[in-house]
Parts: structure tokens; sequence; C-alpha cells
């Protein structure tokens, strides 16, 4: 098979889809990797790393797009891309179709077989290439809140961990998955009064028991979400409803209820976003203000730490890629029920029930689609 991936071209993502590692991998496999100049360069990979290993490298993703049979990407393609791909074409990367309607309807017209890393499932419900990405933003998520809390960006003048004889900042983590419990961690490392909610008595069981005295746990219903929002000085939303557009959560009128300069951070603005307020930001101009409560809503923190993020992310995504390139792809979705959870789009048709949900259209299993 022709394997390629491109330079990506949204706003601050530097992450890339093949490291030079997994080119080696695919070749060694019997396949062709071909490269777009450059892709991998922000991610600290250059281009002679992987023609050394037996890549090929073209000028432009147009040559990419041509040539090959599957193109593997980090994050959804830019409407600049759409006319590039072509029926039959495999697309491997990141799509969140449920907040995306514009691009599903692209990909569904144009008869790409997508599929999206964060709807890889396993049997116990883990999602193992949307992962690594959770842990990353759950961490980043934190810092990102101990920098806008300060003045100069907006924020309430709050110092994370405080100092002694002050208070440090109240931090609520709304969400005990695997972004919220990660940004727990960081934030409860850097000293900050940790509250964390979720739905699901056995999550908060786990995490009182990772966490004990540290953190206090509590039961996400409308009233504790109201006190926290009341109490805090930064909420971070860690939700998730796996290819789903995510829940609103906190609507505009509970911004009253918060701290001139308080801040929420929203981790699922991939998804549509957890808050009503929500619209998706860039690394260059992050923050925006709504009735004096600061909104941090980048739609792709990992981008910020791409070397970390790749390697992070293409470890996840490299097996099951290879299984696609093996054995084709409807053979590995076959053989892998992981991968055909995996399976948004297939021959025009929409195969994610969760993505079809979102959007009141018609949604057609992947053995229906063959």
């Amino acid at each position: 098979m022709n394997i390629g991936t491109v330079k990506e071209i949204k706003r601050h993502e530097y992450r890339v889809g093949l490291t030079p590692s997994c080119a080696k991998s695919y070749i060694a496999h019997g396949h062709s990797i071909w490269i777009q100049k450059g892709a991998g360069v922000g991610a600290g990979f250059a281009d002679g790393q992987y023609a050394a290993v037996g890549a090929k490298i073209v000028d432009g993703a147009d040559a990419v797009f041509e040539q090959c049979d599957m193109i593997i990407k980090v994050k959804e393609p830019q409407s600049e891309e759409f006319d590039k791909f072509r029926s039959g074409q495999i697309l491997y990367t990141y799509l969140h179709l449920a907040a995306e309607r514009t691009l599903l309807d692209a990909l569904l017209e144009r008869g790409v077989k997508s599929v999206a890393y964060e709807t890889i499932e396993l049997e116990d419900g883990t999602l193992p290439c949307l992962k690594p990405m959770s842990e990353i933003a759950g961490r980043l998520s934190t810092q990102e809140a101990a920098k806008y809390l300060e003045r100069p960006f907006g924020g309430r003048g709050v110092l994370m961990g405080g100092v002694p004889g002050v208070a440090p900042a109240k931090i609520a983590i709304i969400g005990g998955g695997v972004v919220g419990t990660n940004a727990c961690k960081i934030a409860v490392g850097m000293g900050a009064d940790v509250s964390i909610l979720d739905i699901s008595s056995s999550r908060l069981g786990y995490l009182d028991d990772v966490f004990g005295m540290h953190v206090k746990t509590l039961y996400s219903t409308e009233a504790n979400i109201e006190r926290v929002l009341e109490e805090s000085d930064a909420i971070i939303g860690a939700v998730l409803i796996p290819g789903a557009k995510a829940p609103s959560i906190i609507c505009r009128d509970h911004l009253k209820l918060m701290k001139p300069g308080a801040l929420i951070v929203d981790v699922a603005v991939d998804q549509g976003g957890c808050v009503e307020t929500t619209r998706p930001t860039t690394h260059d101009d992050p923050v925006f203000s709504v009735d004096g409560i600061m909104h941090y809503c980048v739609a792709n923190m990992p981008g910020a730490v791409p070397l970390t993020s790749t390697l992070a992310l293409t470890g996840t995504t490299l097996p099951y890629g290879l299984q696609i390139a093996d054995q084709g792809l409807e053979s590995a979705c076959r053989h892998s029920p992981a991968l055909r959870q995996g399976l948004n789009t297939y021959a025009g048709r929409c195969t994610c029930p969760a993505v079809a949900d979102a959007f009141n259209i018609e949604y057609t299993s992947f053995e229906n689609c063959i």
C-alpha cells in the first residue's frame, strides 16, 4: 500500500502523523511511504531522517494525496484539503465529526473511508488512540489555567499554589476520566485546592483512592456544579461522550455565579465544548472573555508540545495503521472490533452511530456497507 502524511495546516499545529520510526515500520512490512517535504519539522523530525529509512520526500501535499491509498494525519482535514481526497481513499486521523458537519459532508460526498482515532474503542471502553492526547491535554489544561489566572492575561491574579499564609487557588475539574485525572495530578502537584466532579460513583471511588485527602470528590449534580462555580478560581471542563458532541454542562447563566476574572478551560472544545459560551481558539489567541469570565478554548492543545505529543500519539496509532495497511481496511475491520468502532465514513455512508445521531442522519453499520 502507498501510505502518506502531509504537513498539518491547522493554525499552530506542529504534530505529524508519522515519525521516521513509524515510516521504517511500514516499509519493513512492504509498504511505500510518501512524506510531504517539511511535514515533520515542527515536531523535530528532519526530512533526512525520513529519507534515511526509505521514505519518499515530495514537494507539496498534492503529490501525497494523488499517490497514496491511505493518508495518515493528526488533525481533521481543513477546507483547503477537502478537494484533494478521492473516492475509496483511506483517511486515518482525528476527525471529531460530531462537531464538524461541513467535514462530514465533504467526506461523504467524496466517498472517503475515514477512520477516526478518537472512536477506536476496546471492549472495556478504553479509547487507546485518544488516551495519550487526553493525558497531555489534561496536564496542559492545569498549566494553562495557572498562566491565565495571572492578571496580565485577564485573570484574577491568583497563584495556583498560594504561599504561606495565603490560600491556594481553588480549581474544579468537571469530569473524572483521563483528561480530568491528569488535570488533577498537575493541580495537586502545584498545590491547588482541587475538587473533581463525575457522575460515576465507581470513578469517584477510584479518584478518592488515588488522591486521598488531596482532592474533594463530588457527584456531578446541578447543585454541586453551581457550588464549585461560585467558589472556584478556575474550572476545567473534561467531559467526553465517545464520538458524540459534548454535553453542555455550563450555560451562560452560570457565568454570573463565578468570580470576576475566573477562568474556564474547556478541553472538550474539539467535540463542541461542554460550556455554552465556548468557541474554538488558537494558541496565538487562546483566551476571550464573556461576562467577565475568561475562556481558554484551544482546539488542539497538545499541538503546543508537538514532540511529546507526536511520540505519544504515533506509539498508539501505528499498530492499527499497520493492520489497515497489511490486511486492507475491510479485512482489518472484520478482524478488529476496535478498528470497526473507529470507522466513521465508508463509501458515502456514515458508519458511526454517535455522529449520525448528532446530525439526525442515516447510520449504516460496517457490515451493511460491504
